[in-house]
């Protein structure tokens, strides 16, 4: 394929799939010829038909590299510029997006969502090669091939770190259309949000199903509070379909970004909802909220009613009780010299019963023992996952590092063979000895599914690990130091 032919193919893919008017296709066409530093064009009457977006723009790469227009090395640069090109401005997604809302919210974040696919902004074509399951235990294991491990806790800081002054940081939404980033794709929508300005947009690599964040238009450090909760429900007003959930504001154990305020959120049903109560329990000034202990492998406390200010104000109450309690036997300590340590994490949905909202309880405290955290994966795990246990796996959808592919694959081989432990992988004793116990039948099929369940069982006893009462009687009675009742 030519450029010229390339270029015609995107020029129609952009009128059939990102709604680009025929009034603007030749202004788009030359964008395209700018983006590439091409003088001239020749018509050669190529049109789309049907091909996904990234072998189109494989071809487009291709080509502009035979032809001396670009190196390899910057045509995923070059490809987010021109499909930046392509696609509607800011303010016409802004528009079309409001015109669905009007009509049914799940019909505008549907069509948004498309249209970052149809963009190239998200990544799906990626995103459907990660290896994933649903375990027997409820968890969701995935293996994200796209997304950077950060084992070293220090350089997962500075992989975040902004190096310039603008934008800020890298969910500013200065970021749309910034070519520092690859981001001529990136498009947002206005939110309002407990009375504040914030704005919505999908990850590029994201998780799970339409996993997007909510973004503070002002940049501001992430924080939880009572107006933190506020703001969730307000969010799940405006889409019910979707939970929305919040990092704890804590290094080592929130997200990669808490210098900017923010939630993460999406479509999909992860099993931390699927959750049962234990213990359930109510509390004295608020006898219509149903509460209790869940029965995860987490510390967990769900609260469920219909009135958002009864509502936030009970999670307020666990909130500031869990940012003071101390309880050293435990090795929880909430705030030393080296700062605080404890905060919550919570994430709600909306269904016919109301508000449901779910308050993870973390902390990060460390120790000689354990330098990364008491509450974080053991040493015993970190072969298979040492980086922070954030929102998104404390629900139970655990993201594991890429390299897993080939380093498991060895251990898969040597099970099938009958041999023993690979030579230089030491570390992953533990799994291969109980990946093998696991084998039921030795051939591939049997020998694969022995590691899916060494890996859920794995990611199991990392959610114990993260857990701050190690029993469900102790988080009950942590419950009724503010308020609560076995109910």
């Amino acid at each position: 394929m030519t450029v010229n032919e390339a270029v015609e193919k995107l020029v129609s893919y952009a009128r059939a799939k990102l709604a680009l008017d025929e009034r603007n296709e030749l202004y788009a066409r030359n964008a395209l010829l700018e983006a590439i530093g091409a003088e001239g064009f020749s018509p050669t009457g190529a049109s789309y038909e049907g091909e996904p977006i990234d072998e189109l723009l494989r071809a487009f790469c291709l080509a502009g590299a035979k032809e001396g227009y670009f190196s390899e090395e910057v045509g995923e640069a070059v490809c987010d510029r021109v499909m930046g090109a392509l696609m509607l401005t800011p303010k016409e997604v802004e528009e079309s997006f409001a015109l669905r809302m009007r009509t049914s919210s799940k019909r505008a974040t549907d069509w948004l969502y498309e249209y970052s696919v149809r963009g190239d902004y998200v990544k799906k074509a990626k995103l459907d090669k990660n290896p994933r399951f649903r375990a027997e235990n409820g968890l969701i294991v995935t293996i994200n091939l796209a997304k950077p491990e950060f084992r070293d806790s220090k350089k997962a800081a500075s992989g975040n770190a902004v190096k310039s002054g603008y934008p800020r940081c890298t969910i500013c939404r200065e970021n749309e259309g910034y070519a520092g980033r690859n981001k001529h794709t990136l498009r947002t929508v206005s939110l309002r949000l407990g009375g504040e300005n914030w704005f919505w947009q999908y990850s590029p690599y994201g998780y799970f199903d339409q996993h997007g964040i909510a973004v503070n238009c002002t940049h501001t450090p992430m924080h939880v509070d009572k107006g933190t909760f506020v703001k969730l429900m307000d969010f799940v007003d405006l889409f019910p379909h979707y939970f929305i959930g919040c990092n704890a504001p804590l290094p080592r154990i929130g997200g990669s970004v808490l210098a900017h305020d923010h939630f993460q959120g999406g479509g999909e049903r992860l099993p931390l909802f699927d959750a049962g109560v234990s213990i359930p329990m109510r509390h004295r000034s608020f006898p219509d909220v149903l509460a209790g202990v869940l029965d995860w492998y987490g510390t967990a406390v769900r609260l469920v009613g219909k009135n958002r200010e009864a509502v936030a104000t009970l999670a307020e109450y666990i909130r500031a009780a869990w940012v003071r309690y101390r309880n050293d036997a435990l090795g929880i300590i909430p705030e030393d010299e080296e700062g605080v340590h404890s905060a919550v994490s919570p994430t709600v949905l909306k269904s016919e019963r109301g508000y449901e909202m779910t308050l993870i309880l973390r902390n990060n405290i460390t120790s000689e023992e354990y330098p990364d955290g008491v509450f974080h994966a053991h040493p015993e795990f970190h072969a298979i996952k040492k980086e922070s246990i954030g929102l998104i796996e404390a629900q139970g959808l655990f993201i594991l590092p890429g390299r897993l592919v080939a380093e498991l694959g060895e251990l898969k081989d040597a099970i099938l063979k009958g041999e023993g432990l690979p030579a230089g992988r030491e570390e992953y004793r533990m799994v291969f000895e109980e990946a093998a116990a696991r084998v039921k039948e030795r051939t591939k099929a049997g020998v694969d599914r022995a590691m899916e369940e060494e890996l859920a069982s794995v990611c199991e006893r990392i959610l114990g690990n993260t857990a701050v009462f190690k029993t469900q009687q102790e988080t009950a009675e942590f419950l009724r130091g503010v308020g609560f009742y076995e109910a």
